[in-house]
């Protein structure tokens, strides 16, 4: 797949090039480089890959693209300047792989909640519809029937025309992407025309790197006006809180037509809810028709996830049939209200929630789970707050467990480089505002093992925070750790799952 180096620079925003070496690759990551690979050489948030340079040009780059301006050209190797590398990442990245998201239709889903399995519920109606598509999300990224690992929830734009390059050659035509604030404002996804934007909703999160949530709600914006391309040809907005509402307004303006959803009032609305422990139900709204839906998922966040996923599958134009089964058919998401069944009298959920709105949600999820009729039992919640990260959202988060559950077990979530105990401290503060019993303790893989201990028949144990990742962060090291197994360990120690368990439907 070479090309010359100009060829590769082709409407990139260059200042400056010298040399037009044959290239055979590309990298940003002065440890991946191979002989006849250009290197470029980008400031980071915590690194500068400028630094490296010299060592990418011993392994056998041949040309080097840099955003600084006290680096001077290598007289052994092509050349070029920008002010704008992660920009020129993604165009020569296109350019390289023979711009792959210009031949498939790209839909892309932000917001804070709900991404994943909005996304999940969309390739599966795909697949429905009989249409190839890729993945890339949070949890993991689907290529041909193969499950990658996700390392971030929108790649670099290197990797993710990589991923697209392979998804059309597997016969791929659609592209299903969650589309992190982060890789929006990082421009990460510059140069990527989507056909399709969904928006989910926005709540406090991410403020460490945002800092308000006017600037968090700007780069949300990017996707509905585009970054380097036109403006999506279809917006699907949840229109149940204002920040939904003011997108309609941007989507028009940049071309876009519009779809909204919502539960009650909008293009497409749920009507006749009925959730239970079997699954959740409810007719599917649209201007055209009323579609009865059925879905093991559980809950009314749910229900918003499967009205946008439909929006989006409308907008791709899917028929309402392959809509239906799409839903019917996706069992469940990894780490998303995910039921760990051993054969014990009590229920035992993992789930990702880690935002006082997604705690919220899943409090509630369980507050009617314990409720029916059959159950009648507690809600015992274990959460924690991730370290180096927004600290005025963590009383926030100890608030909104607090207000529906029983018991809390208060730990640790990824402490990072912060002091887990200060960290607990300060969730500390909101989980004392609800009087609710509660008992602190740090280390996670004990702290399950106590929740789990407390639980009598008919109760609910959630684990809430880490979902479908598999380490625990401390310092700067990444620990294996995964609460689906920890939760079998102590389920096994408790004398249930005499044969190994395995993560139960989200029923």
């Amino acid at each position: 797949m070479g090309m010359t180096f100009e060829e590769l620079l082709y409407g990139a925003e260059i200042l400056a090039q010298s040399g037009n070496a044959s290239v055979q690759g590309l990298e940003y990551d002065s440890r991946k480089i191979q002989p006849g690979d250009v290197f470029v050489a980008m400031r980071g948030e915590t690194h500068d890959g400028n630094r490296f340079i010299d060592q990418a040009i011993a392994a056998g780059a041949v040309a080097v693209v840099t955003d600084s301006d006290q680096e001077k050209p290598r007289p052994e190797v092509a050349w070029a300047h920008t002010a704008h590398a992660r920009r020129v990442l993604a165009r020569i990245s296109a350019n390289f792989y023979r711009r792959p998201a210009e031949r498939l239709a790209m839909t892309g889903i932000t917001g804070t909640n709900g991404k994943s399995t909005t996304a999940f519920l969309l390739e599966s109606m795909l697949a429905a519809a009989n249409r190839k598509s890729a993945l890339i999300g949070t949890i993991e990224y689907h290529v041909a029937g193969q499950v990658l690992p996700a390392p971030h929830t929108t790649p670099e734009a290197l990797e993710l025309n990589r991923i697209l390059n392979q998804a059309l050659g597997h016969g791929a035509t659609e592209a299903v992407m969650e589309v992190s604030s982060h890789a929006l404002a990082q421009q990460r996804v510059y140069g990527i025309p989507f056909d399709v934007a969904v928006f989910t909703n926005l709540t406090r999160d991410h403020l460490d790197y945002h800092h308000t949530m006017d600037a968090y709600f700007e780069s949300k914006r990017i996707l509905f006006e585009g970054c380097g391309t036109d403006g999506p040809r279809v917006a699907v907005l949840n229109v149940d809180g204002d920040y939904g509402l003011q997108l309609i307004k941007v989507s028009k303006r940049h071309g876009a037509e519009v779809l909204t959803y919502g539960l009650r009032k909008a293009d497409l609305h749920a009507e006749k809810v009925e959730i239970s422990q079997h699954g959740t139900r409810f007719d599917l709204v649209t201007p055209d028709a009323v579609l009865p839906l059925f879905s093991t998922l559980l809950g009314q966040v749910n229900v918003y996830n499967i009205l946008a996923a439909a929006g989006a599958a409308s907008a791709r134009g899917l028929p309402s049939d392959a809509i239906a089964r799409g839903v019917e058919r996706l069992t469940h998401v990894p780490g998303r209200f995910e039921r760990i069944d051993c054969g014990q009298p009590f229920t035992v959920v993992v789930d990702y929630a880690h935002t006082q709105d997604a705690l919220r949600n899943l409090t509630s999820l369980a507050r009617q789970f314990v409720e029916q009729p059959a159950n009648r039992g507690r809600v015992i919640t274990l959460f924690g707050c991730g370290g180096n990260r927004d600290r005025a959202k963590r009383p926030l988060m100890g608030e909104a467990v607090g207000e529906l559950s029983d018991f809390v077990v208060l730990t640790s979530d990824n402490p990072r480089k912060e002091d887990p105990r200060a960290i607990i401290n300060d969730a500390l503060v909101g989980l004392q505002r609800s009087d609710v019993k509660y008992k602190v303790e740090p280390d996670r893989r004990v702290a399950i093992g106590f929740a789990i201990g407390e639980a009598r028949p008919g109760d609910i144990v959630l684990l809430a925070g880490k979902g479908h990742e598999k380490f625990q962060i401390v310092g700067e090291e990444a620990i294996p750790f995964d609460d689906v197994e920890v939760a079998r360990e102590a389920l096994n120690r408790a004398g249930f799952c005499s044969e190994p368990a395995t993560a139960a439907p989200n029923l």
